[in-house]
């Protein structure tokens, strides 16, 4: 059974951690800019750069730094800047679909993995990239069957990329989809002058929609509104199918998402890989990591086009459709490493024993646990209030710049 990299989305140092901590392979992020996620979330500035490598290293993550947007001639000297940041430190690879990106990269010795912006959907599209990168994202529209075309002709040809190794092949395993082609959508460039392409989606597609006969003025009644904003993937329960297809990543995607959203689906996905590799992976099993994956932010799931070419599912509503969400309970104060005890100042709700509480920061990543004991302004009780100095056995350090959530239910609309 070949192993499988399971490659994580990191919008900021938080996300990263919560990476790290449950079990990725490997981690993606943005820097400034010049990728397809520079507005949905903070990216990382430059002077990040080298502690990203040195917490990826410690733990034997690769690094992958996202430049895959459109190359404008003005924008080129901050892409050779970005690259020779990246090589300073010691950053894995380059993700990217502009050619000047790919030469510049491939000129400086850095490692080359070919976007899914490119629509890479057939053998010889691969063996052409080949000659640039070592590992390519496929088009999201293939089936699985199409993928596996393409995972065999290159291991029967031995078709290999600059490194010298067989090309690997990585595919999109969780997350958001576009209604366009791999991402490729002007939807937002006509209506807002801001372009998707460059990484400053409006995301107009996630809105309710009316058709109207402009001749006639007659409006068209839909069973749904949001008939251009579709339903997150997931493979978690066609995984083994994947393992099959012959790809070498699965990707989870997400910078813009929160760090427990990152937590959760790698942990997940890490505990499903695992399952499938030592032959424990079972339907029972399968139930239990939708529902996990189900709490964090959502808008429905489908198998997107792996399962064989089909109308598209889409979202009936706006916004997630997670089971739970996160209250805001206070901040970090100190941490007592002898005694393992964390203590928060309370800011906001309540915290009582046995809620289910989540821990963030940038060093912490995201940590979820149950309150099984608690002391508020030096006593034992079972309840801590606004304005209490509350203190808990922790099994991690926490930071003053940690902040404290308290998981609820959430109520979705059907």
């Amino acid at each position: 059974m070949q192993h499988i990299e399971l490659m994580a989305p990191a919008g900021n140092f938080e996300s990263l951690q919560a990476a790290l901590n449950n079990g990725a392979n490997s981690v993606y992020f943005g820097v400034e800019q010049l990728n397809m996620r520079a507005r949905a979330t903070v990216n990382f500035t430059l002077d990040d750069l080298p502690e990203i490598a040195r917490r990826c290293e410690a733990k034997n993550v690769r690094t992958y730094l996202t430049l895959n947007t459109i190359i404008y001639d003005h924008d080129l000297s901050i892409v050779k800047t970005l690259l020779k940041q990246a090589k300073a430190a010691n950053i894995t690879a380059v993700i990217a679909m502009d050619q000047a990106v790919i030469a510049m990269a491939r000129e400086m010795g850095i490692e080359v993995h070919i976007s899914t912006q490119i629509n890479v959907t057939n053998i010889e599209t691969v063996k052409f990239y080949a000659l640039f990168a070592d590992t390519m994202v496929l088009s999201r529209e293939l089936s699985l069957r199409q993928v596996k075309i393409i995972t065999d002709a290159i291991e029967k040809e031995q078709i290999k990329g600059p490194s010298g190794n067989l090309v690997e092949i990585e595919i999109f395993g969780h997350g958001a989809l576009c209604m366009a082609v791999s991402g490729k959508c002007y939807m937002s460039l006509h209506a807002f002058n801001s372009s998707a392409n460059r990484g400053a989606c409006k995301q107009n597609c996630r809105k309710k929609y009316t058709v109207v006969d402009q001749e006639t003025g007659f409006e068209m009644e839909l069973d749904n509104e949001y008939i251009m904003s579709p339903k997150d993937l997931c493979t978690i329960d066609f995984l083994d199918e994947i393992v099959d297809a012959g790809i070498k990543v699965l990707k989870i995607e997400g910078r813009g998402r929160a760090p427990e959203y990152v937590a959760k689906v790698i942990k997940c996905y890490r505990d499903a890989i695992d399952s499938v590799e030592n032959g424990t992976y079972n339907k029972e099993k399968v139930i239990g990591w939708m529902q996990e994956l189900e709490k964090v932010y959502n808008r429905g799931f489908w198998s997107g086009y792996y399962l064989g070419q089909k109308l598209g599912e889409w979202s009936n509503g706006s916004g997630s459709h997670a089971t739970q969400k996160k209250v805001y309970i206070g901040k970090g104060t100190h941490f007592y490493p002898k005694a393992q005890i964390g203590e928060f100042k309370i800011e906001a709700f309540d915290v009582v024993v046995g809620d289910t509480i989540l821990i963030t920061g940038p060093t912490t990543g995201a940590q979820e646990m149950k309150v099984e004991e608690l002391m508020a302004n030096d006593k034992k009780s079972e309840k801590g209030t606004k304005g209490d100095l509350v203190t808990m056995p922790l099994k991690f350090r926490i930071r003053p710049s940690d902040k404290l959530y308290k998981i609820v239910e959430n109520k979705v609309e059907a």
